[in-house]
């Protein structure tokens, strides 16, 4: 499945693991402005449950996510 959704700005954590996706996530997330959208690119097969959980722990909203060519994309819009 092919997601189509234009990124405010992008983050590519290809490569590391938990805990630095969420981490990296958390900072990059700052340097958007509230409604604006974060699109991240993890490699490791944890992210997706780290992602839900942050998004749950932090409010941000969660827009759409995919799985591409071993590559875990997840599309973030900043609510505060």
């Amino acid at each position: 499945m092919t997601v189509s959704m234009v990124a405010d700005k992008v983050l590519d954590c290809s490569g590391l693991l938990c805990p630095i996706p969420v981490l990296k996530t958390s900072k990059a997330i700052k340097d958007i402005e509230v409604g604006q959208i974060l699109q991240m690119i993890a490699t490791d097969p944890g992210a997706t449950l780290d992602m839900e959980a942050w998004v749950r722990q932090t409010g941000h909203e969660m827009v759409a996510q995919a799985n591409e060519n071993g590559n875990f994309l997840f599309w973030f819009r900043r609510t505060k």
